[in-house]
């Protein structure tokens, strides 16, 4: 399989500015941002979607939920802020890696698509 671009960024083949990491996440800025903070919140190894997570995956799970709320406190997004998962073509997902957007930095307006 060859590896994708956020398999790229997590192993550093691709430069990427990295926000935050823990042991089984990385952080890093999303190349096209729609908000004035938006960081990619993803897995160290590669898992397609949030529907390939098992219960086998709590930990990593729980990994991922807390990195996100790591880097909106790196951010300084006290405020509020959003933490969104796309699932699949039809949910908007772009890159088949398991990945969450934390955004903030302006109002989120509602409903978001």
């Amino acid at each position: 399989m060859n590896e994708c671009i956020f398999c790229e960024i997590v192993s550093g083949h691709l430069a990427s500015e990295i926000v935050a990491e823990g042991d089984q996440w990385i952080g890093f800025r999303d190349a096209n941002p729609t908000a004035p903070s938006h960081v990619l919140v993803v897995p160290r190894r590669h898992v397609r979607s949030l529907d390939e997570l098992t219960e086998s995956d709590a930990d990593l799970a729980i990994g991922l939920l807390l990195g996100c709320r790591e880097v909106a406190a790196r951010e300084g997004l006290g405020p509020g802020y959003r933490v969104v998962a796309n699932v699949g073509e039809e949910g908007g997902q772009a890159v088949d890696h398991l990945h969450f957007h934390v955004l903030g930095g302006r109002r989120l307006g509602w409903p978001p698509g």
